[in-house]
């Protein structure tokens, strides 16, 4: 019988990374997975101090890995510098960790942002760490995740919080359409691209819940509504005040700020819906979470766990 191949898995300890991590365990695959801190031993998982600008915890990292699974990135920073050293600096390391252990497979999570690469710092790293992995010379595949929600997840935390007021602010078109995916269904996707598979490499896949034409923002914020058990007012929010409330936010909770002047310019763009042709072939992987359910399961989980 054919051991499972040993996963390389960076982000581990963040939202996409650790529901990843538990599936790759249920799945039977060995991991090796970087962190900052010390973390609870795991069966099958072999912990691996560092960081992205660790040379060094990266070789030991992917030493006797097959597959790497590369998730840690930037998402929020105070200037470019940070986007810089987290999106593009750390996926070349990684890349190049990869390359020195002759580990083949690369499997990397951009983010939709990176289709729209002059709307922000985000989105412009992440679409230069996508040039990174394709001229990479590994076996690899990118995926390209849109909004993701889901127990745990801190980035969509306020828009609840919003709901349970019956009120949630909106970007300027209220109209605009957006794609999004719970993060079971994201990880699954994941896990899906691990074997090397000519429908596969070198390819460049969106995902998302399977809503045709993607949810209006308006139509979002009512669910979410529905979700904590509101009826709630959308709101559209002129980019000024967006702009305003970003720097308000910036003074009140500092570097842990969602709200930021990079956000409001990617927040304002009217069309964040995945290309439906990018998705990954249909014999291998679907969307499975109902999203009115998922959206309820994450209220719920929110409660129980005090962040509502």
């Amino acid at each position: 019988m054919r051991t499972k191949q040993t996963l390389a898995l960076t982000g581990a300890t963040g939202f996409v990374g650790e529901h990843l991590l538990n599936l790759a365990i249920r799945a039977g695959f060995p991991v090796r997975a970087l962190t900052r801190r010390r973390q609870d031993d795991r069966p099958n998982v072999t912990w691996v101090d560092g960081a992205l600008d660790n040379r060094d915890s990266l070789d030991e990292l992917c030493s006797a890995a097959d597959v790497v699974i590369h998730i840690a990135g930037v998402v929020n920073a105070p200037d470019r510098a940070g986007f810089e050293a987290g999106n593009v600096a750390g996926t070349l390391a990684m890349v190049e960790a990869a390359k020195k252990a002759d580990c083949k497979r690369f499997i990397h999570v951009s983010s939709l942002a990176a289709t729209q690469p002059e709307l922000s710092i985000y989105g412009d790293t992440k679409a230069k760490a996508e040039k990174i992995v394709a001229s990479s010379g590994l076996d690899w595949t990118i995926v390209r995740p849109p909004a993701v929600y889901g127990p745990g997840d801190g980035e969509m935390l306020d828009i609840f919080k919003m709901a349970q007021y019956g009120v949630v602010t909106l970007p300027p078109d209220a109209d605009g359409v957006l794609s999004i995916i719970h993060v079971d269904d994201l990880t699954r996707a994941l896990m899906t691209l691990i074997p090397v598979h000519e429908e596969l490499t070198a390819r460049i896949f969106e995902v998302d819940d399977g809503q045709v034409g993607g949810w209006t923002q308006t139509d979002f914020a009512k669910a979410v509504g529905r979700a904590v058990g509101k009826r709630v007012r959308p709101v559209a929010t002129p980019r000024l005040l967006l702009e305003l409330a970003a720097k308000a936010d910036r003074l009140v909770r500092k570097d842990k700020a969602k709200l930021t002047a990079d956000r409001v310019s990617y927040f304002c763009h009217d069309d964040w819906t995945i290309d439906p042709v990018k998705r990954p072939p249909h014999q291998l992987w679907v969307p499975k979470m109902d999203t009115e359910k998922g959206l309820k399961d994450t209220a719920q989980w929110y409660r129980l766990n005090d962040w509502l």
